[in-house]
């Protein structure tokens, strides 16, 4: 497992955007499929976004899909979520979530693919 350490979040108007990035001090960062996923008070973790280890593929959920965008910079061990044209209903925790699993036939995003979890930052849009 990797440590992972998310931040970047805090209090927006609707319409605004947030940037979260997620770091960690492992070595061995570009063996990672990468995920964001957030969690609303009383909802279940729901899968946000996720890039490849390389980060040539990235795919989103259709709640987010055209307004944020996730990269990530395996140089600098960080990976980062882009959020755009933000809604009330993108208030969540936000989480960073690592695995080293390789699916040949689909691409994780289910929250038992993935082993490594950072602590989460809170993302809070005002209408």
């Amino acid at each position: 497992q990797v440590q992972l350490v998310e931040s970047g979040g805090g209090l927006v108007q609707a319409g605004g955007s947030l940037r979260l990035s997620c770091t960690t001090s492992g070595r061995t960062f570009n063996a990672y499929a990468l995920a964001w996923f957030r969690q609303a008070p009383e909802k279940e973790r729901e899968f946000v976004a996720g890039i490849s280890r390389s980060g040539t593929r990235s795919y989103y959920s259709d709640a987010v899909e055209g307004r944020f965008t996730v990269s990530r910079d395996n140089a600098k061990n960080t990976v980062y979520l882009q959020m755009n044209s933000l809604k009330p209903e993108d208030t969540a925790v936000y989480y960073c979530a690592a695995t080293t699993t390789t699916y040949r036939y689909r691409v994780p995003a289910a929250r038992t693919d993935f082993g490594s979890w950072g602590q989460g930052t809170q993302v809070t849009v005002s209408s």
